[in-house]
C-alpha cells in the first residue's frame, strides 16, 4: 500500500429500492480505489419501524482524505434521494473506521457502539473481535452489481 493511501471501513444500508441503490453505491465506491465488499444481509430495522434493510460493508483503499470520503458518502445519500428523518432509507452510507493498517484503525466515535447490522457484514471482510456477534439466520441477498 502506498503511504498516502488510507483504508476506509464503510457500512451501507437501504430499505427503499435497495437493489437499485446498492448497485449505484457499489459502482460509485468501486471508482474510488481498491475495494472489497461483504455479503449483503437482509436485517430487520433496528427500532422495529420500517421494512427490513439490505446491509453491507466494504473496505476501501484510497488516496482520498477522511473529509473527502465523508463528503462523498453524504453526496451519495443525497443523490439517492435520502430524506431525513424517515424510515424509508434510500441509502445510508457511513464511515465506520479509517487508518493505514487494519490493526491500527481509528473508529468513528459517532458510530460507537457498533450496531449489529454493521458488525455482521463487517466481520465478513475484517476479522476483528470488535465485530463479534451472536450467530444469526439473516438471509444473504444478491445484487448483480457485486464487485468482491
Amino acid at each position: 500500500m502506498n503511504a498516502t493511501e488510507t483504508i476506509f471501513a464503510l457500512a451501507l444500508a437501504s430499505n427503499c429500492h435497495p437493489k437499485q441503490n446498492f448497485q449505484t453505491a457499489i459502482a460509485q465506491i468501486s471508482t474510488l480505489g481498491d475495494v472489497i465488499f461483504s455479503h449483503i444481509y437482509l436485517i430487520p430495522c433496528r427500532d422495529g419501524v420500517g421494512t427490513d434493510y439490505w446491509n453491507s460493508a466494504c473496505l476501501l483503499k484510497s488516496h482520498l482524505t477522511v473529509n473527502e470520503i465523508m463528503t462523498l458518502l453524504k453526496q451519495m445519500e443525497a443523490d439517492s434521494g435520502r430524506v431525513r428523518p424517515s424510515h424509508q432509507i434510500t441509502l445510508d452510507a457511513d464511515l465506520i473506521a479509517w487508518g493505514s493498517d487494519l490493526a491500527k484503525m481509528q473508529f468513528n466515535p459517532k458510530k460507537i457502539p457498533l450496531a449489529l447490522d454493521v458488525k455482521i457484514p463487517m466481520l465478513d471482510i475484517w476479522k476483528d473481535p470488535k465485530f463479534g456477534h451472536v450467530e444469526h439466520q439473516f438471509p444473504i441477498v444478491s445484487c448483480d452489481a457485486r464487485v468482491g
